[in-house]
């Protein structure tokens, strides 16, 4: 088993919990709606789970996980408060959420296909991110 799979895997979960965490917290500060911002609140804590899931599974390997960089913020706050300035709906904005929600989607089923020498515990972590981020466009598709 070579552990540079799954590393890899580690640390793009790593990257797209933490650019979810990012977005919820660019976009909770424009949503109005109180059942829209628990479910964004909802979603945060469940990628800070996944966090701290994925930085036990970091040990495993004597890694430790690298931040997103700073212009990967950057891009991301931008594509919010652009996205945003005409229009703050709950609607708008969950649909901005779902969008990015997909992105992860896609990206974790690649990752999936496209290393099938994975160990299970990061095969598991990594199916149980995407049915997570299929259940939450689910639920954010009610605010549409």
């Amino acid at each position: 088993m070579d552990d540079y799979e799954n590393i890899k895997i580690l640390t793009e979960l790593h990257k797209d919990a933490k650019m979810g965490m990012d977005s919820i917290s660019y976009v909770s500060k424009k949503v109005k709606d109180p059942e829209f911002k628990d479910n964004l609140s909802f979603q945060y804590t469940q990628y800070s789970q996944f966090l701290d899931r994925i930085n036990k599974l970091f040990e495993n390997y004597g890694e430790i996980p690298k931040e997103n960089n700073m212009s990967e913020k950057m891009m991301t706050w931008m594509g919010i408060q652009m996205n945003t300035i005409d229009d703050k709906s709950t609607s708008h904005i969950a649909e901005i959420m779902i969008q990015g929600t997909d992105m992860g989607i896609i990206s974790g089923r690649k990752l999936l296909n496209s290393n099938p020498n994975v160990t299970d515990d990061v095969k598991s972590l990594l199916n149980n991110f995407i049915s997570t981020q299929e259940n939450n466009i689910a639920q954010l598709k009610k605010f549409l």
